[in-house]
């Protein structure tokens, strides 16, 4: 399978944080890097439960997913702080599409990722436990991260800024 996007923009919200993630996959377009969208609100992916896994495998949709995104080779990740953590269903994405593979870190390990959030609130409890959760399973997390609400909206210059150190990354391979 041949990819053509050069980024993945993934998105855990149907509200704002779609919007910054339309944002993200806007700018990439200026700046000559394609791209491809995906809203994890779209997809009926069920809860990760041991148990079901264990009893009925990998879902479909679950292979699907790992299907659209395993080619390209950089993403960005735009979430809501959800309880000062990381929503449900990028939770329950990332816990699929880890056991996708024999290795849990296969898909995740080198990969370049930039991290994005809209929030009511600051998003940093988000943005840090993200930060964790993608370097454990040893992806490069870009350094600059954005932050925003409505009192302080992303701005278009800070969008370029981490597309551009996005895509100078090189996913490391093992």
């Amino acid at each position: 399978m041949t990819c053509t996007e050069d980024l993945l923009v993934i998105t855990a919200s149907n509200g704002e944080n779609l919007k910054l993630a339309q944002r993200f996959c806007e700018i990439s377009k200026q700046l000559g890097t394609s791209s491809k969208l995906i809203d994890l609100t779209t997809i009926d992916l069920p809860l990760f439960n041991p148990r079901t896994h264990k009893k009925l495998g990998i879902p479909q949709e679950v292979h699907s997913l790992h299907q659209d995104i395993v080619n390209i080779p950089k993403w960005v990740i735009c979430a809501p702080e959800y309880n000062g953590s990381i929503p449900p269903v990028l939770t329950s994405a990332i816990a699929w599409l880890s056991v996708q593979e024999n290795d849990f870190r296969a898909l995740f390990n080198g990969r370049p990722i930039a991290i994005a959030s809209f929030s009511g609130g600051g998003s940093m409890e988000l943005l840090i436990s993200l930060r964790i959760q993608l370097a454990h399973l040893g992806a490069q997390v870009v350094g600059r991260q954005i932050a925003s609400n409505y009192k302080n909206p992303a701005k278009d210059e800070s969008i370029e800024d981490v597309i551009n150190r996005l895509v100078q990354m090189n996913p490391i391979k093992n």
